[in-house]
């Protein structure tokens, strides 16, 4: 098990409580050649693919680092029709999708477009699970899709 982040602080922070596991400062958008090629079992992405400018990077990592018909594990907030709906109706759309939040999310994903995405990136979602409040008005998916 190894552990990727772009930020300095967050692999500082990871070494100093799980000293026993390897942390690489590397981001989605950089060459995963630092570890070692395809040789993992599994990826696991959990709520960060919504703050990436160039979303298909992080599959293509995931794609390159996998070994033949591993698996990627992606979590990210869900905003399905009933849902954006919803927070139309109620009068809370500025709010859950404020553009003055620094460093805030940037791509909102349905369970198509992301499931379109990573069709395109030569994975297959075996399951969708969604997580928090009510059916279709989640707050969080995952999606556990198979390498091609």
């Amino acid at each position: 098990m190894i552990g990727c982040d772009p930020s300095e602080e967050a692999i500082a922070w990871a070494r100093r409580v799980h000293p026993h596991i390897a942390f690489h400062l590397l981001g989605a958008y950089d060459e995963p050649a630092a570890l070692g090629g395809a040789g993992f079992d599994a990826v696991v992405s959990t709520e960060v693919i919504e703050h990436l400018f160039l979303p298909r990077s992080l599959p293509r990592f995931a794609y390159r680092v996998l070994r033949g018909n591993g698996y990627l594990v992606l979590s990210t907030p869900y905003h399905g029709y009933l849902k954006n709906l919803a927070l139309s109706v109620i009068g809370k759309w500025d709010g859950h999708f404020s553009p003055l939040w620094d460093g805030g999310h940037i791509k909102f994903w349905s369970q198509a477009t992301l499931a379109q995405l990573l069709s395109e990136e030569g994975f297959t979602v075996t399951e969708f699970i969604g997580r928090g409040r009510l059916p279709y008005l989640w707050k969080s998916m995952i999606l556990i899709c198979q390498k091609r």
